[in-house]
């Protein structure tokens, strides 16, 4: 009988915890949509992504015409040369393949360049998200984009606008 008593007032207890939490939640892509730092810095990234893009592609471009006009001519050429041909046409695919992923690689350019120009906006996100959760005394403040595992959310729980808000973003609700 103790023993069920004992287990009725910590079950009774914890459940008492958990109702006094407060919960909320944010759209971290509709925050980034709009801060006017972060369209910048993806059109930048854009950018930079786009050049390097074409320059990757223009290699590929110049080893598809040498790999055209050696199978053209391989008939008449003699197998040294043929061997020397198709050495130069593999020596150039690996530099593309080596620059390609000087830019898009898991450490390329571009996503050294993500984390120089996104990674200060996201942190100003999070530094003003863990101040709304202080001062709202919030347990938990769950992210809504991205793949999230939040299946409802209540409207009234979003604190993205508040969240701009204490980043001096105005936001215009059309």
């Amino acid at each position: 009988m103790k023993k069920l008593l004992l287990l009725t007032t910590v079950l009774f207890g914890l459940s008492s915890i958990t109702l006094g939490q407060k919960y909320a939640y944010v759209d971290t892509q509709y925050i980034l949509d709009n801060i006017p730092a972060y369209k910048d810095a993806q059109a930048k990234l854009d950018d930079f992504s786009k050049e390097w893009q074409e320059e990757v592609e223009s290699k590929y471009q110049i080893i598809e015409r040498k790999r055209k006009a050696l199978q053209a001519e391989e008939i008449l050429l003699p197998d040294e040369l043929k061997k020397e041909k198709k050495a130069n046409i593999n020596f150039l695919e690996k530099e593309a393949k080596e620059l390609q992923n000087k830019y898009f690689g898991i450490n390329g350019l571009l996503f050294q360049k993500r984390a120089e120009l996104i990674k200060p906006i996201q942190d100003d996100i999070f530094k003003a998200i863990q101040e709304i959760a202080d001062e709202k005394k919030y347990a938990f403040v769950f992210d809504k984009a991205n793949q999230s595992n939040l299946l409802f959310a209540d409207p009234r729980y979003n604190i993205s606008d508040l969240v701009l808000r204490k980043m001096n973003i105005d936001v215009n609700k059309n």
